[in-house]
């Protein structure tokens, strides 16, 4: 079975895509499967939106993206986990080429991502130092991030010290235990971070990251913990 998990926090106006386009991409593989948005603090309807897509929905009040990623795996049924934020558009092209890259060996990987929409001058530059990182280091984002769930366990899960970059540690474990790869096929995520906070925003957060790696993220910093003018799919 595949086990979707989308961590949400106050995802109303669009966690239905997202659940509508994995409920399209899951059937395209003939695979039981199910979908478990774990709701962390919302105060709107994201809890009622994602139960009218047929979603099991897990209330937590963490406040933290990978004690939320966390959560909803300790409920999994599956052997498979796809992690997906709550703005994201998945394809079944995408989760069969998840399943075809654990088939032939794989333990876990990601997938690319492209923005939707239009996107600010920094939010090119974050694009590709990422398809970078992704390209040369092995990294997934957690837009859309696929393990067995014997991998997990193994890899000591999302780091709960993190606060974001929760992805990229747990793809350097995950590489230790066995073979990560990052799918060709693409996933469409929301850019309205980028459209909602400035280059002088952004781009320190990447520069830590460069210097210091995940650890940088060890407190609340940057935007998605922040006020925001527009719901954010972290948690």
């Amino acid at each position: 079975m595949i086990t979707f998990i989308i961590p949400a926090h106050n995802e109303e106006l669009l966690i239905g895509r997202t659940l509508t386009s994995l409920h399209d991409a899951a059937a395209a593989t003939h695979q039981p499967f199910e979908i478990i948005v774990v709701d962390d603090s919302s105060t709107d309807a994201t809890t009622t939106v994602a139960a009218s897509y047929g979603a099991q929905v897990l209330s937590v009040h963490n406040r933290q993206i990978a004690a939320t990623r966390n959560a909803g795996a300790a409920q999994a049924q599956g052997d498979l986990l796809v992690f997906v934020d709550a703005d994201t558009v998945v394809s079944g092209t995408v989760v069969n080429g998840a399943l075809q890259a654990v088939r032939a060996g794989a333990i876990g990987g990601g997938a690319k991502a492209r923005f939707d929409g239009s996107v600010p001058v920094h939010g090119h530059i974050l694009a590709w130092v990422w398809r970078w990182l992704q390209r040369f280091r092995n990294l997934a984002s957690g837009c859309f991030f696929f393990c067995t769930r014997s991998a997990f366990e193994a890899a000591g899960r999302f780091d709960e010290t993190l606060y974001a970059a929760e992805d990229v540690a747990l793809s350097r474990r995950l590489g230790q235990v066995g073979r990560f790869v990052i799918l060709r096929e693409e996933v469409v995520t929301s850019g309205r971070n980028l459209r909602s906070h400035g280059g002088s925003e952004i781009l320190p957060l990447v520069a830590g990251f460069a210097l210091r790696g995940p650890k940088f993220f060890a407190t609340r910093r940057g935007p998605w913990y922040g006020r925001r003018d527009a719901p954010d799919c972290r948690t």
